[in-house]
């Protein structure tokens, strides 16, 4: 891959795009995982302390990952608030019967929702973190984590974006660790979805950029299974990346 020349086209979309929105600044939400660190990584570079990180643990929120978010923001002397959305969590769990999904979907947009806030004091846009992957199986919270005003990854599998990260020089602890949306305790992207990012991004790059058929993939060794959960979850949450559907009305028939 020719990282130099992808991360001079992702950061000139960056400035390019916030410039046509007449603002100069950019909120990121920062978990300490992969996604948000290249993209604070790539909007450092931009907008320099034009970018403001925002860190927001609940009670599931493991310590490292604010750990980890703190190590890159010191390296790269990235400013950053650590607003807590315990709160907030512990008010919806009160009144509901304790379940895991409904619980990080919440999670999901109580961030989305104190992002859109401080973007608005900040007169900023905020600048999405979902890859390809993640975009295509629908693994995301709509009207959270897949929330943005732009989003500079939204075309990089998240197989290939290690070397990315590692590429911009992205802290060793948030590179190695294994993928976690980070919503409950324990909890790992690749453990949720059966596979390992790399399995899947194998098969969807064919599947997806090729156009090949699943007997394609399967007569080239992909596990039958693996083509199907692939097929499922792309058509069940295609919906996810849409805008919402408006009715067509004809008024002539009035």
């Amino acid at each position: 891959m020719n990282w130099p020349n992808i991360k001079t086209q992702l950061t000139d979309f960056l400035k390019n795009e916030v410039e046509k929105s007449g603002l100069e600044k950019v909120t990121v939400g920062l978990s300490g995982g992969l996604d948000s660190a290249v993209v604070a990584v790539l909007c450092k570079e931009v907008f320099g302390d034009n970018l403001n990180c925002v860190l927001m643990p609940s009670q599931f929120s493991s310590q490292s990952s604010t750990e980890h978010a703190i190590e890159l923001c010191e390296k790269f002397d990235i400013k950053y608030e650590t607003i807590s959305i315990a709160p907030m969590v512990k008010s919806f769990i009160d009144n509901m019967d304790e379940n895991k999904l409904r619980i990080g979907n919440f999670s999901a947009r109580m961030r989305m929702s104190v992002l859109y806030d401080v973007s608005s004091r900040e007169k900023s846009l905020v600048v999405g973190t979902s890859n390809k992957s993640e975009i295509l199986l629908g693994y995301g919270t709509i009207y959270g984590d897949t929330a943005c005003a732009i989003n500079p990854i939204g075309e990089m599998y998240k197989s290939d974006e290690f070397e990315f990260a590692k590429f911009l020089g992205v802290v060793d602890s948030i590179v190695t660790k294994a993928p976690s949306a980070d919503l409950w305790e324990n909890q790992t992207d690749e453990d949720e979805l059966g596979y390992t990012y790399k399995q899947m991004d194998d098969a969807l790059k064919l599947f997806v950029d090729e156009k090949k058929s699943k007997e394609e993939l399967i007569s080239l060794g992909f596990e039958e299974k693996l083509i199907e959960m692939l097929e499922y979850r792309m058509k069940s949450n295609a919906f996810k990346g849409k805008l919402p559907t408006i009715a067509n009305i004809n008024w002539s028939l009035n």
